[in-house]
């Protein structure tokens, strides 16, 4: 691997752990994303954490201000995840068409072990890992499509939505909930059935 491939690949480690950060709500609107600090975190220079920060704010997860370097941005407004939302179940519904037919037991072995993560935060009651998890989920739907460009459209509508994340998990009073419903989802891919399985996705993503 070149030097140019492996600043690439180390940069993009540190947009997927920052973006998820922000989604969960780990960092919070209005919070300052230091160079510095974020190279001593990840223990490398500064140049993949500038490139980290532009990506992300690129999706508008980050925003510069004046004299106060990058800030976590302000969610999207209500009404523009009126808009998202349905966006959001036309890629993943588009997803899950292309590869139904295909689908394997490692397919199936991966999402059990997101499901066994995903009670044991249920059961902890650890909501941002719960939504992190949740996300991780129907990322993977995403990822196994043969289609180019679909993740990065995918990413650009979830970047959108972390006020719907974190307030749809915070409000069950049995976070359980959360879990059986992604139970039956696998349950309803094991069926074959593809039309099922589709309203299955859209109503967990709704």
């Amino acid at each position: 691997m070149s030097q140019i491939e492996s600043a690439a690949n180390q940069s993009q480690d540190i947009v997927e752990q920052l973006r998820m950060e922000i989604i969960t709500g780990r960092f919070e609107e209005g919070m300052p994303l230091r160079e510095v600090s974020l190279a001593e975190r990840f223990q490398v220079s500064r140049a993949p954490i500038r490139e980290a920060l532009k990506q992300l704010a690129h999706e508008g997860m980050v925003e510069s201000k004046p004299n106060c370097g990058m800030r976590v941005a302000p969610a999207s407004s209500e009404s523009m995840q009126e808009l998202v939302i349905p966006l959001r179940q036309t890629v993943e519904s588009f997803a899950l068409k292309s590869i139904f037919s295909d689908l394997s037991e490692e397919d199936f072995h991966e999402w059990e072990e997101l499901l066994n993560e995903m009670r044991a935060a249920c059961e902890a009651r650890d909501y941002a890992q719960l939504t992190e998890l949740d996300i991780k989920f129907h990322q993977s739907i995403v990822a196994k499509s043969p289609e180019q460009g679909l993740m990065s459209i995918w990413v650009t509508l979830v970047s959108r939505l972390r006020r719907h994340f974190l307030a749809g998990f915070q409000k069950p009073n049995d976070p359980m909930k959360v879990y059986y419903e992604h139970v039956a989802i696998v349950a309803m891919f094991r069926t074959s059935k593809l039309e099922p399985s589709l309203q299955a996705l859209i109503s967990n993503i709704d």
